[in-house]
């Protein structure tokens, strides 16, 4: 029984997580008209779904009354929809491929880690610790996806740079160099005086990507 209440539930947002997606901010008493519901029914679902961080609010005045409160969709509510951004990533890589050879392609991918280089070197500034810098690294990685972190290795100046997540996983897959061209931009950027080694690789199935990043 409670397991059919909390599927209940969860068709229940999810309808109206897509209402909100086609048809754009609605009150709760629109929705509640549109899914034969009680305006406090759907209420509660919305205040759920806002404590997700899926939806929210913002309070309209009107000529007469309190302000009603109009319920939208957040960035964090993409995540419910389909998102075919790999399976485009996969066919435009393989349309270059085609269209411009191989040496097309991995011209793509040097003026890409050339773009990478400068802007990860103008945040990374002149800091001139490794550890300092690898934090700056991790940060800006993590904001691409990448969930990165940094922690110490077994040896003194060793650090372990580590992102659990691959965002371009699937295109990484179609085009190793992808792969090949991020650990020499994370040479490049970290310094000559800096060596980076690639101990596990989730292309080649661990669980996530590890660099050791030592001072040579």
């Amino acid at each position: 029984m409670k397991e059919n209440i909390k599927k209940d539930r969860r068709s229940t947002r999810s309808a109206l997580l897509s209402e909100l997606k086609q048809e754009g901010p609605e009150t709760a008493d629109v929705l509640a008209k549109k899914f034969d519901l009680t305006p406090m029914a759907v209420r509660q679902h919305l205040y759920a779904l806002e404590e997700e961080g899926d939806v929210e609010h913002v309070s309209v005045r009107q000529p007469v009354g309190r302000p009603r409160k109009v319920w939208g969709l957040t960035e964090k509510a993409n995540s419910h929809f389909t998102d075919n951004h790999a399976v485009l990533a996969v066919e435009l890589i393989d349309t270059v491929r085609r269209t411009f050879g191989e040496e097309g392609l991995n011209r793509l991918i040097e003026q890409r880690s050339s773009d990478q280089k400068q802007l990860y070197a103008v945040e990374i500034g002149s800091r001139s610790d490794l550890a300092g810098k690898l934090e700056i690294l991790a940060g800006i990685r993590s904001r691409e996806g990448y969930m990165a972190a940094v922690c110490a290795a077994d040896q003194p100046n060793e650090y372990l740079f580590v992102e659990n997540h691959c965002p371009v996983c699937e295109a990484a897959k179609a085009c190793t160099n992808l792969c090949a061209s991020e650990l020499e931009v994370f040479q490049t950027v970290l310094g000559a005086n800096v060596e980076v080694e690639r101990q596990d690789h989730i292309l080649l199935g661990a669980r996530r990507c590890v660099y050791l990043c030592r001072i040579k």
